[in-house]
């Protein structure tokens, strides 16, 4: 019951991806094609949204669901892994025309064919989790 709320928080979070439209595939198409400031928009948000949260959260010290401090640790200089990763999810982006998160809204809203990005999503991180250690970070 105490995890009921984590649901409705992606549900809401759900909705307004629908009705901001950015589960759109014509949105995204926009964005990469520099033809619309919505995507960018809604991007320029989320980032505002998550600096500032991040600053309420260490400043107030707030504690997660289970009462435990939530410690924020500061990310390395690598650059060169940020750069790559940064690329292949715009490249995976732009082939697939959806980022990670709408997935399941995308489920939701009952677009089937978004199961085999879905599978795909879950294929490519069960190969980076064997090869995890393998490689550079």
């Amino acid at each position: 019951m105490k995890l009921l709320r984590f649901v409705l928080v992606g549900f809401i979070f759900g909705v307004v991806l629908t009705k901001s439209e950015a589960i759109s595939w014509y949105r995204i198409y926009e964005m990469f094609q520099f033809q619309s400031f919505h995507m960018y928009g809604i991007i320029f948000t989320a980032i505002v949204t998550g600096v500032v949260g991040i600053r309420i959260f260490k400043k107030k010290e707030i504690k997660d669901y289970k009462g435990l401090p939530i410690e924020i640790l500061d990310k390395e200089k690598a650059r060169f892994r940020y750069i790559v990763g940064g690329i292949m999810f715009g490249v995976g982006w732009g082939i697939v025309g959806c980022c990670p998160g709408p997935i399941f809204v995308l489920l939701g809203t009952g677009v089937a064919t978004i199961a085999v990005v879905l599978v795909g999503a879950l294929i490519g991180n069960y190969i980076y989790g064997i090869f995890k250690d393998k490689i550079p970070h």
